[in-house]
């Protein structure tokens, strides 16, 4: 049975269930102190034990053998019998200690003791780094530790291994909802919708409502500023009848704030009188709410109602607790008003509230200076740039760095401008004398001590008393950001004035632009601090299986405990039946299965025989179970033995009790200058013999990446085929991608707002037809033979081009209204449109193309018997096809590997060159890790190296030039990006080589996008059960990673369909259709082999694993499962698939 419930231990209710709690922590608390003290005492006796030993040998030495052979041979033996069992028990005391604080890390949890939980809990990891993730349970529970520090980088790292590991978790709900909320925070928009998504398919209990998890995802939209999607999603949300006030209340303030902002919704007097109403419907359902109150109060200050804006903030500041946005909007009213000691008074408020508040910092700056006071000015604006500067070295700040990017007045680069010249201005001010004139307001040192007015005060004094216990409770690290996205798209009644280089002008006061009323930290801290025991209660104690806190109960000696006892999670919620007897009685509400105590007993027992983790996983046998050398029906016959009353367990496609997939450390090697900049394997070609010959694919595959030079030359390639003309006339509507992108040399990344080197690559989406960009890429080549125009003129859309939209887009590190300005001498903002990812796949359209192809040698071919993505039996657009790039100078393809880490190769056709960047795939852990550290997605995000940066970290770089009719060879996993020199055209597709490495790199890859939640478009186990039909391998390396992948695969249908066949669910016959593609599932896009669930959504049948048929229907009903192919034809591909023996010794790549 499993227990549903609410436990607030603050609840003076639950006063003894908490004493019990902490008295178990104590407990384990001396225990392990204990056990420390004990392990130095026997180190110190271990030592005197063997100087002893060491004596009784020497001094034997000197005595008779007078004992006969066998008395020698038993005492040798009784002698290793004590040694193993000293071993023995070392290592349980050993295993006892290390569960202790594991379960430390639990109870401290449950407490909400959040820092002391992950203490233990890091502790635990220290000893168990081996294996850690065989403990599910302490995944979840550092997971969550990190998410409530506010530590998401590593939240995100857990939840996402818990999820691989076991994507039917307990909590999964639980763990899909918060990491939807971090990458949300983050940027990840995509993945962050796809989480929510998943999180709403639970029909279990969770600490959000689907309507809540609803609101996020409309939320989510609207940061994306799809706001069609957002409103509509806000607008169902009103309409439905179970809504609550609450909820209701922030809906209608988000419609507010959204009218307000954006101006697409319609015409401004109608926004601001739309606005007005949502918000005061938002008040009326929620008259306690202080954030509702301050967007009123936004939005009579943005229609210059200016005694109503008052009115608004200082209600808000009667009803919110220590609201710094209020204050600094006060502030902003006051100094309009011309009453700069008020608005002085209204800043510190805020600064005092919010130490970090950019906005209130920089407006208390703007007013010191339109004083005359530029030393207290000067002092604000460092404050406010520290400030920036550590938002942007922080962990999460890819937000906060779009909102500077669409800032107006450029924020951070117009407070170092004033920064600038008021250094300037105060190095040639003379020396303060007595005679000087009197300041009109008081310095920021006395502002800070000053006595404030009433008004003030009595709001002030609350939010003091409330601080310390909210900082004690609090990272300094900021949650997530709070709804209303706007708040950077807002004007101030004042218009904005541009900044002129020099920061001569001022700049203009601001409303708070980083910081928004925060409905999101409500729900994220609020519902979570106050609800967290709901889960972690229902759910959480399900899986604390080594924990017996009955005996506690009981006050039996924790010493006394059976550490090595193993329960169940049936057993540990009928022991926690106890503790939490009189919730049950309060809440009628929930129902739970009781047992009697023998039967708690009897499962103690029986369980301890168990895996310490309750069988969620049966990994820890598999190594002994499971091994390729069984056939067919052994391997059916040990599947019949593992259990079906829970789900089969993920299935990997690596090795048997390998650990979760994740990036590589980098080589330790210390490399020098010249080894950071390697010289590019290439060989040029005379003839046709040499392009055959055996030894071009040798030097292929030897390198990270190659450079063929003559190769159109010497095969006869008629390059010609693939002009831009000769596609216009051949298909002159076909469709085109279009990245619109900033032109930029070709080994820098300028942010034009900061001014600086970064990592970022913007890259904005639309589409047009290969006619059209033609039409633009002429003309650009045109307009470079002319004079320079100035940006305005020279930076037209091309004609026929579509809107530029991002929403499905990968590559952008922005929706739109990014904000570029010049550099001078170092940024050309110029902005360039790329035309990628044009098909060519289509056999009827490209006939002659493709058969000129078909000249070259066969392991470069696009269709070979030797290439492995000739297996896969459908078509991968771009990868078993061909696909053509159009280039205008300054074009990038930005950094990345290959799909699932597959060779590729790229011909140059002309005219102009490209420039290639490359790093070995041994290094690409130490690039992923530069990713993160620059706040960008390694594989959902866009990102243009900084050299510097990468030899810092000792990862060399190739670099060189693709002339025409050059061919590049991408081996598998190198990581690389591209950038055109001149006016030209590519071709390129992938191709895998039958060698071990390559397996091994793409089913790596395979598992890792799945932990990363990133569908792999090479559908690996099709392909492989497909090789193991249609080639024979005499290379052991490559056989045993295949037959591995059979065995796994094979294994986990087996045991799915006698799960499925124990729910009394038919499994219908279905087969494949000749070409048909493979099968992802329609909601975590796993691929999904032969056990297809299916269930009809929106008037379509849509694939599920079954994982996500299960969050459909925990019993399967109303879910059709079909088979793709019948076991007995698995089984014969499996036992038929040997190692091909053959004379001499088989190649090994």
């Amino acid at each position: 049975s499993r227990y549903y419930g609410f436990l607030d231990l603050s609840n003076p209710k639950n006063a003894e269930i908490r004493n019990t709690v902490q008295g178990t922590i104590t407990s384990l608390q001396d225990y392990i102190a204990n056990s420390q003290v004990d392990a130095a005492k026997n180190s110190t006796l271990c030592d005197s034990k063997n100087m002893i030993q060491k004596y009784d040998s020497s001094k034997a030495e000197h005595m008779e053998i007078s004992s006969s052979f066998n008395d020698e041979e038993a005492k040798v033996l009784e002698k290793e019998t004590n040694e193993q069992d000293i071993v023995s028990d070392e290592k349980t005391q050993k295993e006892q200690f290390v569960n202790a604080l594991c379960k430390l890390g639990h109870l401290h949890l449950l407490l909400g003791e959040y820092s002391e939980a992950l203490s233990a809990y890091q502790k635990y990891l220290r000893l168990r780094e081996s294996n850690y993730w065989k403990n599910q349970a302490f995944i979840y529970g550092i997971g969550v530790a990190y998410f409530k520090l506010r530590c998401f980088k590593w939240a995100i790292k857990s939840f996402q291994e818990l999820l691989y590991l076991s994507p039917n978790f307990t909590c999964a709900n639980e763990v899909h909802l918060r990491l939807g909320l971090m990458l949300k925070h983050c940027g990840e928009y995509h993945i962050a919708l796809k989480h929510l998504q998943l999180a709403l398919l639970y029909t279990n209990p969770s600490t959000f409502s689907e309507l809540q998890v609803k609101f996020q995802i409309a939320h989510l939209y609207e940061v994306q500023n799809k706001h069609k999607a957002a409103k509509d999603g806000y607008e169902f949300l009103l309409n439905e009848k179970k809504i609550s006030f609450e909820l209701k209340a922030d809906v209608y303030r988000q419609l507010g704030w959204m009218y307000h902002c954006v101006e697409c919704l319609g015409e401004k007097k109608e926004r601001e009188a739309s606005a007005l109403n949502f918000l005061q419907k938002s008040i009326e359902a929620d008259p306690k709410s202080g954030q509702s109150l301050y967007l009123l109060g936004r939005c009579y200050a943005g229609i210059n109602k200016v005694h109503d804006a008052f009115l608004a903030y200082r209600n808000s500041v009667e009803k919110s607790e220590g609201n710094a946005d209020t204050w600094c909007s006060i502030g902003v009213l006051y100094q309009q008003q011309n009453q700069p000691t008020d608005a002085l008074q209204a800043y510190i408020c805020a600064v005092q509230l919010d130490k970090d508040h950019k906005a209130a910092w920089t407006n208390l700056g703007i007013l010191y200076e339109s004083c005359g006071q530029l030393r207290d000015a000067y002092a604000c604006y460092l404050n406010a740039t520290k400030l920036i500067s550590f938002q942007k070295s922080s962990l999460f700040q890819r937000k906060q760095e779009i909102r500077m990017k669409k800032d107006p007045i450029g924020l951070s680069k117009g407070l170092s401008q004033r920064i600038k010249f008021l250094e300037v201005q105060l190095s040639q001010a003379p020396l303060p004398s007595i005679t000087s004139k009197r300041r009109q307001l008081c310095s920021i040192e006395e502002a800070w001590n000053l006595p404030i007015s009433l008004e003030m005060n009595s709001r002030q004094q609350q939010t003091a008393q409330m601080l310390p216990r909210q900082i004690a409770k609090q990272n300094p690290i900021q949650g997530p950001p709070p709804p209303y996205p706007h708040t950077q798209l807002s004007q101030s009644p004042i218009p904005a004035k541009r900044i002129k280089e020099d920061g001569s002008s001022q700049p203009e006061l601001i409303q708070n632009n980083t910081q928004t009323p925060s409905h999101l930290h409500k729900n994220l801290i609020s519902t979570l601090d106050y609800k967290l025991f709901y889960i972690l209660i229902s759910k959480f104690c399900l899986l604390l299986y080594n924990l017996d806190i009955s005996e506690t109960l009981s006050q039996r000696n924790l010493n006394a405990m059976p550490e090595g006892n193993k329960v169940s999670e049936q057993s540990v919620v009928d022991t926690f039946d106890d503790i939490s007897n009189d919730i049950y009685k309060q809440n009628e509400n929930i129902k739970l299965e009781r047992v009697s105590h023998d039967a708690v007993s009897s499962n103690l027992s029986e369980d301890s025989k168990h895996n310490e983790y309750n069988g969620n996983s049966v990994t820890s046998d598999l190594s002994t179970t499971f091994k390729i050398q069984m056939d067919s029906k052994q391997l059916m016959s040990s599947v019949k033995l593992l259990p079906i009353e829970e789900p089969p367990v993920h299935c990997t496609v690596l090795q048997v009790n390998a650990p979760p997939p994740s990036p590589p450390d980098c080589p330790p090697q210390k490399l020098s200058r010249d080894q950071l900049l390697p010289p590019t394997p290439s060989v040029h070609l005379e003839n046709k013999k040499n392009a055959f010959s055996p030894q071009l694919q040798e030097f292929c595959l030897k390198h990270p990446i190659a450079v063929v030079r003559g190769l159109a030359g010497a095969l006869k390639l008629d390059l010609g085929l693939f002009s831009t003309k000769t596609l216009v006339e051949a298909n002159p509507d076909h469709s085109v991608e279009v990245r619109t992108q900033v032109h930029q040399s070709p080994d820098e990344n300028w942010d034009t707002s900061q001014g600086k080197r970064v990592w970022a690559c913007i890259s904005h989406r639309s589409h047009t037809t290969i006619a059209k960009y033609a039409q633009y890429q002429a003309s650009s080549f045109q307009d470079s033979l002319k004079p320079i125009l100035p940006q305005d003129e020279s930076d037209k859309g091309f004609p026929g081009s579509q809107a530029m939209s991002d929403s499905d887009s990968k590559d952008s590190v922005s929706n739109s209204n990014i904000v570029l300005k010049r550099k001078k001498h170092k940024i050309n903002s110029k902005m360039l449109r790329f035309g990628t990812n044009v098909d060519l796949s289509d056999e009827k359209k490209w006939k002659p193309q493709l058969t000129e192809l078909q000249k070259l040698p066969a392991f470069a071919r696009v269709i070979s018997a030797a290439n492995m993505l000739s297996h896969v039996g459908h078509v991968i657009l771009g990868m078993n096809t061909v696909q053509l790039y159009m280039k205008v100078p300054g074009s990038r393809t930005p950094g990345h590997q290959e799909n699932n880490n597959f060779c590729s190769i790229n011909i140059n056709i002309g005219p102009g060159d490209c420039e290639w960047f490359a790093v070995p795939d041994a290094y690409w852990g130490g690039v992923h890790n530069l990713c993160e550290k620059n706040n960008i997605s390694y594989l959902h995000g866009s990102w243009w190296p900084v050299l510097e940066d990468l030899y810092k970290e000792n990862i060399p770089v190739y670099r060189f030039i693709q002339k025409p009719g050059d061919l590049v060879w991408v081996n598998a996993g190198c990581v690389h990006w591209v950038q055109s020199v001149g006016w030209c055209n590519n071709i390129a597709w992938n191709v895998g080589p039958l060698t071990a490495r390559q397996y091994s790199l793409a089913i790596e890859r395979y598992e890792w996008n799945k932990l990363q939640a990133f569908k792999s478009i090479v559908p690996m186990v099709h392909l492989s059960w497909n090789l193991a039909r249609n080639i024979k391998v005499s290379d052991i390396n490559l056989f045993e990673l295949i037959k591995m992948c059979l065995l796994q695969t094979l294994k986990n249908v087996l045991h799915i369909q006698e799960y499925v066949k124990s729910k009394g669910v038919e499994i219908r016959f279905n087969g494949r259709g000749k070409n048909e593609a493979s099968h992802y599932c329609g909601q975590c896009e796993v691929e999904v082999f032969n056990v297809l669930f299916i269930k009809e959504q929106e008037k379509r049948h849509v694939v599920h694993c079954l994982s996500c048929a299960l969050k459909l229907s925990p019993s399967l009903h109303g879910i059709v499962c079909l088979e793709e192919y019948r076991l007995s034809e698995l089984q014969r591909v499996y036992d038929s698939f040997t190692l091909h023996r053959t004379q001499g010794l088989a190649y090994t790549q």
